[in-house]
């Protein structure tokens, strides 16, 4: 890993940016946050850019950062055919040793064009992927691991995820009916979803729905069995009990890791 000096020049905020080589790019990205949320207590808005190889640009996320300019083209479902595609049951175990549970058919363990991996960069998930439960099914959208990873594009504003060519699930955000609510539930249904609209900015997922301002549209909340929730508030601040503080993004090797 090689890096320069830090540049701090930007429009509406500070802006950082180091060159690194990509697979120092999710430990430099977790470094760089723990450095700001433990040495300097009390941070201002900031932006971190980090250029990859000299390729394209990936974004460490940790403030209320503006959509930046690099993000990746929106993506096209893909109506190829898999090369493998991918059974689970409930004889799979994860790397944590727990079963999912029901069963679906997938896109298999090679990401497919058009698609990402998406996964967090930071502990207590560090690289634990988005996905449904049960696994390949409508259900709650959850963080687990890489061996049950989804595929995943925006297409639209809509966060869909690949099952077989031409079928797909869609991320649904279910809107709040309790007055001062701080977390938002995500699941993954047959129809789209009619609640706001996803986006990339930098490699990092945001929502956003008109009416409703969050401190950060790229704050997510991990809670009790490792459910993902819109977190409406500001990231790692009150944060709900037996929740926490999470950013994702998109990761487009061939295949998932840990």
């Amino acid at each position: 890993m090689s890096s320069g000096s830090p540049a701090t020049q930007g429009a509406q905020m500070p802006l950082v940016m180091w060159w690194v080589e990509l697979e120092w790019r999710d430990h430099m990205c977790q470094w760089i946050r723990l450095y700001f949320q433990q040495v300097i207590r009390n941070p201002p808005s900031y932006q971190i850019l980090l250029t990859v190889s000299s390729e394209y640009y990936s974004q460490c996320i940790p403030g209320t950062a503006a959509s930046s300019s690099s993000a990746p083209p929106t993506a096209v479902a893909s109506t190829s055919k898999p090369s493998t595609p991918t059974t689970l049951s409930t004889s799979t175990i994860t790397s944590s040793g727990s079963v999912p549970t029901g069963s679906g058919t997938g896109p298999g363990t090679t990401l497919q064009t058009g698609y990402y991996w998406i996964r967090a960069v930071a502990d207590p998930n560090f690289h634990k992927y988005l996905q449904t439960k049960p696994i390949y099914l409508p259900g709650t959208a959850i963080l687990e691991s890489y061996l049950t990873a989804g595929q995943f594009a925006i297409v639209d504003g809509q966060l869909v995820e690949l099952l077989t060519p031409g079928t797909f699930l869609y991320a649904n955000v279910i809107a709040s009916t309790v007055s001062g609510a701080t977390k938002l539930a995500v699941e993954f249904k047959k129809d789209k979803n009619t609640y706001g609209t996803f986006a990339w900015s930098g490699d990092a997922l945001q929502w956003t729905v008109a009416g409703l301002t969050r401190p950060n549209a790229s704050a997510w909340l991990v809670c009790e069995n490792q459910s993902l929730w819109i977190n409406l508030g500001s990231y790692g601040y009150m944060t709900p009990a037996g929740c926490v503080d999470q950013t994702i993004h998109y990761y487009n090797d061939k295949t998932a890791n840990a």
